[in-house]
């Protein structure tokens, strides 16, 4: 009776521990959940961008720094598809975590990017759930609802399949 006590009590403490974990993590951005609103500065002007400028767009909203390997890689396909796919309300967003703006106006200037690139400041990565590792992206429908998170570089032709799926 008392190893049934200890066990029914067991039980409960892992419960009320899982009942705290859950209400403290911090929430996480997964497909099929609302797209964040933000309000950044866009690297080159200088001017506030909010994410109403994009409503009714699908978005590739990407995560990235200056001085990731893997980020730099991908520019070429993300301007590939900005150009693309831009003029059927489709955009890339850029948010660069790195500390210093000139260094990212640099990076826009010599890699001739089209896309509006923003610095990301902490309330953008909490809200997004957190980004641990670059690039991170996600993309997003028309209607504001993230479909898809990857984490890592992401082959053109996997951006351009999953992009296709949504715009069609």
């Amino acid at each position: 009776d008392s190893d049934m006590r200890k066990s029914f009590q067991s039980i409960v403490i892992l419960l009320v521990i899982g009942i705290v974990y859950v209400s403290v993590a911090p929430t996480t951005v997964t497909a099929a959940s609302k797209m964040p609103a933000f309000e950044l500065e866009d690297v080159m002007t200088g001017k506030s961008i909010t994410s109403e400028v994009f409503e009714g767009k699908s978005l590739l909203v990407i995560f990235f720094a200056t001085w990731c390997p893997p980020c730099i890689q991908e520019i070429p396909d993300l301007i590939k598809l900005q150009k693309k796919y831009g003029e059927n309300g489709f955009s890339v967003v850029a948010f660069s975590v790195d500390q210093e703006k000139q260094v990212v106006q640099k990076l826009v200037e010599r890699k001739d990017i089209n896309y509006p690139v923003m610095m990301a400041d902490k309330a953008v990565t909490r809200d997004f759930g957190g980004v641990y590792g670059i690039p991170t992206s996600f993309l997003v429908s028309k209607r504001g609802t993230v479909v898809k998170k990857y984490s890592g570089y992401v082959p053109h032709s996997v951006l351009v399949k999953d992009l296709e799926q949504i715009l069609n």
